[in-house]
């Protein structure tokens, strides 16, 4: 198969679904991660354009320890924004270059607005996608509409799962690729106080406590109109 997985920020799908994405990779299927803004907003000491930058090598080399290709839509903190026509093409072009099978995002009552954003750009996305005259003149084939799954949110708050994937096995990838983030990673250790390892740790182990296992990652199946199959796609 082949797995799409779109977070608003870098470091939102390591949070969140590494753990599972590490798997499908093991299994042999083809893992894409894009992150739609650049994060450049995401620190009080370093500059925009020089975190922009700092942050896209870092969800790089995140990307490099499971062995999934990296994308990046490279929109600026706070301007992700479902109804702009350009960030749809650009969110198109990378559906239909990857062809997923299926893609896991926000869920659309997250906390945050660049992630709420990002689940309705990544819905509109998928539609047009499937259009033969959208953004025709890219030479890029269309692909049909695809589920969606969508992911925990932060700390497990305001989220209940219908679905887990046991990560037992993959956790210390998952805790890899998130340790890359070091400009996110050292700040709030040095300045919050805060193990954001630990802390991230402690949520997949408060999932897999739910459902019987050591570390878990919890989803929700997208059930709008078109959009779910009695195909199972979880590992």
């Amino acid at each position: 198969m082949n797995i799409l997985a779109v977070g608003a920020h870098p470091d939102d799908l390591e949070i969140a679904c590494y753990g599972t994405l590490a798997k499908y990779v093991q299994q042999g299927h083809n893992v894409y991660v894009c992150h739609v803004s650049n994060g450049n907003l995401g620190h009080v000491i370093i500059k925009p354009e020089k975190l922009a930058k700092i942050r896209s090598e870092e969800a790089q080399r995140a990307a490099d320890v499971i062995g999934a290709k990296h994308y990046t839509l490279d929109i600026d903190d706070q301007y992700v924004d479902s109804n702009d026509n350009e960030q749809v093409k650009k969110l198109v072009r990378v559906i239909r270059e990857t062809r997923p099978d299926f893609i896991i995002t926000h869920t659309e009552d997250d906390y945050h607005r660049d992630h709420v954003e990002t689940y309705k750009l990544v819905f509109r996305a998928t539609c047009c996608a499937s259009l033969a005259h959208y953004d025709d003149g890219v030479n890029l084939p269309t692909v049909e509409i695809c589920p969606l799954y969508q992911m925990d949110t932060l700390a497990n708050t305001g989220f209940t799962p219908t679905e887990y994937v046991d990560i037992s096995d993959t956790i210390g990838l998952k805790l890899k690729a998130l340790s890359c983030h070091d400009s996110q990673i050292t700040w709030m250790r040095e300045h919050d106080k805060i193990d954001f390892i630990d802390f991230v740790r402690s949520s997949s182990k408060v999932r897999g406590s739910q459902c019987g296992v050591e570390y878990a990652e919890g989803f929700r199946a997208d059930l709008h109109y078109g959009r779910m199959t009695t195909k199972r796609f979880l590992p």
